[in-house]
Order: structure tokens, then sequence, then C-alpha cells
């Protein structure tokens, strides 16, 4: 059985292990390690970070961190960017991944954030309302295939009269 929870003091380890081992590479893990570095000095790097834990193991991340959309007139909007999402290996396509990112949608939704971004998979992303963001004007500062950088209203209307170029933190050009 596996149990979403948030990330907790004591996690870092196991989150860091599951996160390379999912990327074949360090540099995803670094990445959580940045924010995470940055959050305990600073408010509002991290907006949500959970594990998936099976019999005491933790197997599955997801973290989400504060974006911006900046338009052409220089208006700000704030919206969350997810990413990484990692599962172990060995325990990959057993719904996991699944479930972490419907979790962490919906406390994003209670919580009261209008916008998610993510860079990712088209095949995957979609089937959790992830649509291309390219069509709403919305683009990433970085160059990316159209398909791969989408976008989610977390509220009906949160889209509306939103346009322009998505920043992450800036932990995430070493990626």
């Amino acid at each position: 059985m596996i149990t979403i929870r948030q990330e907790q003091v004591g996690d870092e380890t196991a989150v860091y292990h599951v996160n390379e081992a999912a990327f074949g590479r360090a540099a995803e893990a670094d990445l959580v390690v940045a924010l995470r570095r940055r959050a305990l000095k600073q408010r509002g790097v991290v907006t949500l970070s959970l594990v998936a834990e099976r019999a005491g193991e933790i197997v599955g991340h997801i973290l989400f961190s504060p974006v911006t959309i900046t338009d052409e007139a220089g208006g700000v909007v704030t919206a969350v960017g997810l990413g990484p999402l990692a599962v172990s290996p060995h325990c990959q396509r057993e719904g996991i991944g699944s479930q972490l990112t419907q979790t962490g949608v919906e406390m994003l939704r209670q919580a009261g954030h209008e916008i998610l971004i993510v860079l990712g998979h088209p095949e995957y992303y979609p089937r959790f309302g992830f649509a291309p963001a390219n069509p709403f004007g919305i683009r990433w500062e970085i160059e990316v295939p159209d398909e791969a950088f989408m976008v989610m209203a977390l509220k009906p209307g949160g889209l509306d009269g939103v346009t322009g170029i998505v920043r992450y933190q800036p932990e995430f050009t070493g990626v």
C-alpha cells in the first residue's frame, strides 16, 4: 500500500536517492537539495513537496515551486511549477507518479493556487488536465517543444487573460 504524505525533516537522503535513481543522474536530486537549502533562508521557494511511501520506504517524490508569468507590459502573475516528479525505478509503472501528481494537484487547489505549469512528457501529463501552454500565449523563457510545455487551470477561469513568459526558480537553470 502506498501512502502519500508531505516531505518531512529526515526524508532528505531518501528523496535524493529516489530522484537520482529515477533520472539516472544527480541533476534533479541536486535541484531539490538547492531549492530546499534556499527555502531554509527564504520563504516561498518550495510550494509543496510530497513523498510516496511503501512499507516504510520512500519510493516517490514530487516537488512544486513558485514560477512567474510575465506579460509584455511587465505584469506578473504567480503560478506553481511541477517538477521534479520521480519514482524509484523498481516501482515505476505502478501508478505512484499518478498518485503523487493527483494528490499534489488537489492540495494546490485547496490552497487556492490558480495555475500549474509543467515541462514534461506530452503523453503523460494531459491525463491530469494539462494542455500545451503555447495556445494560451504562455511559453517558457527557454525554447522547448511546444507539446512538452504545459499548463493547467486549477480553478475555473484561472488562465483567463494570463499570457507571457514563465520563469522558474533560478536553481532550475542548472538542470
